[in-house]
């Protein structure tokens, strides 16, 4: 029974291990190529880099001209990502707790946002008439129409706290908006950071919204600077994986911040259920 035991636990830190090779060796390797000069990369690709050249960074930053697009990347990443939360969570309550009529028909509408193809002919089409075409906050609404995944993950979680907590706060005389953000959302804590995290990724990597949206290069966001810097820099391995680990590093901050919340939110889930 014991060595059943060990075995068990060994199969698991082996498959740990190796799901954890797999995820490291793309990020190792290409913060390998981006300490290396383009000379040293073409003599070893795969080989290891003589010393740290950070300075690589600075003059991808500049030749790219990333500041010029990081802060259009902020502005609809973090107001997005707000604003589709805040949505999502004041959807998926009454929702969850049935305070409103046909809540699984309503349930079902939400859910098909997440399988249905996005119509981009018509969508391109009523945004042009309604003035949102090459807008900033035109962009910004497009991004927070879809309630997606957070919804979906909210709704479950609601489902899970005892609903005499409602009674409760009504009964001493707590109001609607004073019970989400006082008591509600302390409570979906968990599920919010994931919520963040996927709409976050979603909203900053997306290439596609502002090449059909924003003609305008000042309001271009730092995916499009990155398409740019590629076609220039195509052959210049180096300088090209500086560029993708500047993009990419606001990504794996706000992992860093936010993992804590996402190991948590699967422990009460777990428990709750």
């Amino acid at each position: 029974m014991i060595k059943e035991s060990k075995l068990s636990l060994s199969s698991r830190y082996l498959i740990a291990f190796a799901v954890l090779i797999i995820y490291l060796i793309p990020l190792f390797y290409l913060f390998n190529v981006s300490m290396k000069t383009q000379i040293e990369h073409l003599k070893s690709p795969v080989g290891l880099f003589e010393q740290f050249r950070f300075q690589n960074f600075v003059t991808a930053w500049n030749k790219g001209d990333f500041s010029k697009y990081i802060w259009n990347s902020v502005l609809y990443t973090s107001v997005t990502t707000f604003l589709s939360i805040m949505l999502s969570l004041f959807a998926a309550f009454p929702i969850a707790r049935r305070y409103v009529k046909f809540p699984n028909a309503l349930y079902v509408f939400f859910i098909m946002s997440l399988f249905l193809p996005i119509p981009l002919v018509p969508q391109f089409w009523l945004a042009n008439q309604l003035g949102m075409y090459n807008e900033q906050w035109g962009y910004i609404l497009l991004r927070t129409g879809g309630t997606g995944i957070a919804f979906l993950l909210f709704v479950g979680y609601i489902k899970s706290i005892s609903k005499e907590l409602d009674e409760a706060a009504a009964i001493d005389g707590c109001g609607y908006f004073r019970y989400i953000f006082q008591i509600l959302i302390p409570l979906v804590k968990p599920v919010m950071a994931t919520g963040v995290l996927l709409t976050a990724i979603g909203t900053w990597n997306d290439i596609i919204g502002p090449t059909i949206y924003l003609s305008d290069a000042k309001y271009q966001p730092i995916t499009r600077g990155l398409f740019a810097f590629y076609g220039q820099y195509l052959n210049d391995w180096p300088l090209l994986a500086c560029g993708i680990i500047i993009v990419a590093a606001p990504l794996i901050i706000l992992y860093v911040f936010v993992q804590r919340y996402l190991v948590s939110g699967a422990l009460a889930g777990s428990v709750k259920i």
